[in-house]
């Protein structure tokens, strides 16, 4: 069966067609600036190059019409009608606890959604758009939701609350949620296949460093505490997140800089982080070229994250009484050679004896420990889009 992947955001949509039998990609692409003007599809056939269409799209009913016809399209498309796409699989950012697993979506699952907007307003929005423009579009076609939460819902109470008043939780699900769960399901399960274990054997520290950027400790299988919490915004700092901070730290800004609360929020989350230590970027690799020009924030900015991994691993070590394996994946934690290195500089204590020269890799499986190591350290490439053509696969079975 074919599985289309569709990742939605509020002006972009990424996708993936899967053949689920041999899990091979047949082809991938991005719709870019929805809705505003200079719209444009990017779409890459396997072993094809890439075409690009611009072409004004009003909304994503139009840009998934356009999906549809790249991959249909004679020249460069890769099956001959719509009819070979069995399945469609969406990420969905946030389940709330209302979905513990991917789930068929119909009207209820839709409507359920739509309650977690509030949790997830930047996101959950976008997705809701794109499953009801491929309903639109694909009216027979089966869909399934896939949440970023759901891998977390396996999380105690005691990792879970919140030290608030236990009444918010009762009302308003006030809760640490933890997101990035279908690269943690994903990446957890392939280091312990790499390494020759059974994930269900393990104690495995998830680390999913991207511009967002969160930690899990996968004991068993099971996620039992992860740094992401009623939003994303909680726990690593990130490109231009701040990561956790001491919450009086608003009311202090708000006050000295005449600000609203949705304006020290906007900062929180778009204006911090890497971003606004460094005055640079919030991206990495514009941090590297930093370094070469000895620009000391940039230096800075590099440990402070560097710093928060170590401290999260640390106390995940601690939740889980042990670890087996700590596994750096997502863009950063594939490709910065960097920040790995300085995150294992602090691992000694496990006996986690690293391998600088094993380490010189981007993107790439690999051990990058010694033989004689307690703890094994690993690179893992993510594949969310795998992962959610699997889960369609499994729930529509």
């Amino acid at each position: 069966m074919n599985v289309l992947v569709i990742n939605c955001g509020s002006s972009s949509l990424k996708y993936q067609l899967i053949d689920s039998k041999n899990e091979a990609v047949l082809a991938k692409g991005l719709v870019e600036r929805i809705g505003i003007e200079g719209s444009k599809l990017k779409h890459t056939p396997e072993g094809k190059e890439s075409i690009q269409v611009v072409t004004p799209m009003e909304n994503h009913k139009i840009a998934v019409g356009l999906v549809i016809d790249a991959l249909i399209n004679k020249d460069h498309g890769v099956v001959k009608s719509m009819n070979e796409i069995g399945a469609v699989g969406h990420r969905v950012v946030h389940g709330g606890e209302k979905f513990k697993t991917s789930t068929i979506i119909n009207e209820d699952v839709l409507a359920a959604i739509e309650e977690c907007n509030d949790l997830a307003p930047l996101h959950n929005p976008a997705n809701l758009i794109g499953i009801r423009a491929c309903q639109e579009i694909m009216p027979t076609t089966p869909m399934v939701a896939v949440f970023d939460t759901a891998f977390h819902q396996t999380m105690p109470e005691v990792s879970y609350l919140y030290g608030l008043p236990y009444e918010y939780y009762e009302k308003y699900k006030v809760r640490r949620y933890g997101f990035h769960g279908t690269s943690h399901m994903f990446v957890s399960q392939r280091a312990a296949e790499f390494v020759g274990k059974k994930a269900e054997d393990m104690k495995i520290i998830v680390c999913h460093l991207g511009n967002g950027a969160s930690i899990t400790a996968v004991q068993n299988g099971k996620s039992i505490d992860t740094t992401m919490g009623l939003t994303p915004l909680e726990g690593l700092i990130m490109g231009t997140r701040s990561g956790s901070i001491d919450p009086a730290i608003i009311e202090f800004i708000a006050e000295k800089e005449k600000l609203t609360l949705p304006e020290v929020m906007d900062i929180l989350n778009k204006k911090s982080g890497i971003l606004g230590i460094s005055k640079i970027s919030s991206d990495f690799r514009d941090l590297e070229d930093a370094l070469d020009n000895g620009i000391r924030l940039a230096e800075v900015a590099m440990d402070v994250f560097s710093h928060t991994v170590v401290k999260y691993i640390g106390a995940f070590v601690a939740v889980m009484n042990g670890v087996d394996a700590i596994v750096f994946t997502a863009g950063v934690g594939e490709n910065n050679i960097i920040v790995r290195e300085k995150v294992c500089a602090y691992l000694g204590y496990l006996g986690f004896e690293f391998d600088k020269e094993k380490n010189n890799v981007k993107g790439k499986e690999t051990i990058i420990t010694t033989p004689t190591s307690k703890v094994i350290g690993l690179i893992i490439p993510t594949n969310e889009e795998l992962a959610i053509s699997r889960e369609t696969v499994n729930v529509l079975k």
